[in-house]
């Protein structure tokens, strides 16, 4: 398994721990997730050893517009505002995201820039997978790998 804690850095979070111990937590949102939604507790036990739980409170950015994307989040609790900068540079809501909704998952698989700027609403608990997680997981469990790819390239 990996070592989800060593995995990535987000010193303007609060590192609560190894997913693996919120793991009933995160199947719990599961059916509001489109990316997730075909995935066993027994899928998602797996998956979150390779994974880290951050807790973001109001007000702070979780990811900023134009940066490089190298993981992807998973709401688990709370709510994230996403803006996207208008031609006048001005930061314009175009989402607000609920438990069970994904972020950056885009940039981690293409390696584009960050899309928008996604603020933390309200107290947030997010679940972290890292492309070198994912490429983890593929090595270590082809199945469950295979299958975050074909759920993440219908997204």
């Amino acid at each position: 398994m990996a070592d989800a804690a060593e995995q990535v850095r987000l010193p303007h979070l609060e590192l609560l721990g190894d997913a693996s111990q919120f793991a009933s937590q995160i199947h719990a949102i599961i059916p509001r997730s489109k990316l997730f939604e075909n995935f066993n507790l027994a899928e998602i036990r797996l998956m979150s050893h390779f994974m880290q739980l951050f807790l973001a409170e109001p007000g702070m950015e979780v990811i900023r517009e134009g940066e490089p994307g190298d993981f992807m989040m998973l709401l688990i609790e709370g709510r994230i505002e996403v803006f996207k900068q208008d031609r006048w540079n001005s930061p314009r809501l175009i989402a607000v995201l609920d438990p069970g909704d994904t972020l950056g998952e885009m940039s981690m698989i293409d390696g584009e820039p960050r899309f928008a700027t996604c603020v933390a609403a309200e107290r947030s608990q997010l679940a972290v997978l890292t492309r070198e997680s994912l490429a983890r997981i593929i090595l270590e469990q082809p199945i469950l790998g295979a299958k975050v790819l074909m759920e993440l390239v219908q997204m």
